[in-house]
């Protein structure tokens, strides 16, 4: 969920099936909810990280029909990402 959907409707079905809604409230809202910061930023860092996985051309138009060679180059794209990163640092 993001800031589009912090409705009072949407965050109750969410919290219905089970879902824990990590969304900043509204600024203007009369009473605004208690924001986990810890969460909030741990979903950006999961975010970022499909955005990156995306940026292989193969990964974002989907080339592999077959589930396991779709599995098996998201799991090589993880990889490369992780080895790029440790090699920067």
């Amino acid at each position: 969920m993001d800031m589009a959907y912090e409705g009072n409707e949407t965050r109750g079905l969410a919290c219905l099936l089970g879902f824990k809604p990590v969304v900043p409230p509204n600024p203007l809202r009369r009473k605004p909810w208690k924001l986990n910061q810890a969460l909030y930023r741990q979903r950006n860092h999961v975010e970022r990280l499909f955005r990156r996985i995306k940026g292989f051309r193969r990964v974002f138009t989907r080339y592999d029909k077959l589930d396991v060679l779709f599995r098996s180059f998201v799991s090589f794209a993880l990889s490369w990402l992780l080895l790029n990163s440790a090699n920067r640092s």
